[in-house]
């Protein structure tokens, strides 16, 4: 008798759970987790900063990177977005290597669209170094200026200190969001947890909860 109450117990918890879901009013567990350490932020004042973790070959980054374009642009003032590759190849990662590189020039938003438009589009392969340089010397980046950024001290730093970065973020896929060092949320966490499939109903829902978890992290500034 009491074995059964139990079972009935988590059952009811569970039907609980996803009745009380929702995007608007996320929570933890649910549509969003909270790291375990939270890690340090680079927003200053009262901005909250969101970092992404993505990929250039990511069909899910192509996907989600205009809908975040105009979220960014609605937040305004209140946030500030940082990305950030995902190193899927290891600590000399080709594509994050691209991506730092891009950075320390000042070239990340000149160049960040034309990229996925590239591999995305154009089918154009960047998975490996001279697939790369190739690429950046055919499309308006001088060569030279960009192969002494790539081999950089500083560069190369924080290249082989990017699958430290992830796991003090435990990000293990893409794309992942982080809202200010501690609130990590997804378009497949909440199309699992919400039983969404339509592509653009899980979109809704992921702006829906950053809006919710922005938020959240702003009212404790």
């Amino acid at each position: 008798m009491r074995r059964s109450l139990r079972f009935a117990l988590v059952a009811a918890s569970l039907v609980a759970s996803t009745a009380f879901a929702s995007p608007t009013n996320p929570q933890n567990g649910v549509e969003y987790t909270t790291l375990s350490t939270p890690q340090p932020v680079q927003a200053v004042g009262k901005k909250v900063e969101v970092v992404e973790f993505f990929a250039y070959h990511c069909p899910a980054c192509f996907s989600l990177e205009p809908g975040l374009a105009e979220w960014v642009k609605k937040q305004g003032d209140k946030i500030v977005l940082r990305r950030i590759h995902l190193p899927f190849q290891g600590p000399a990662d080709p594509e994050a290597h691209l991506h730092l590189t891009l950075q320390a020039m000042g070239k990340e938003a000149e160049m960040h669209g034309k990229i996925f438009q590239a591999v995305h589009v154009q089918r154009v392969r960047l998975m490996k170094d001279e697939q790369i340089i190739d690429w950046v010397a055919k499309n308006g980046i001088d060569k030279a200026k960009f192969m002494e950024t790539w081999n950089s001290f500083g560069v190369m730093t924080k290249l082989r200190r990017l699958p430290q970065v992830t796991t003090s973020y435990q990000a293990t896929g893409t794309p992942t969001l982080i809202v200010d060092g501690k609130y990590q949320t997804s378009p497949g966490l909440i199309a699992d947890k919400l039983k969404i499939q339509d592509r653009n109903q899980i979109l809704q829902a992921h702006f829906q909860v950053l809006d919710a978890l922005v938020a959240k992290a702003a009212a404790t500034k």
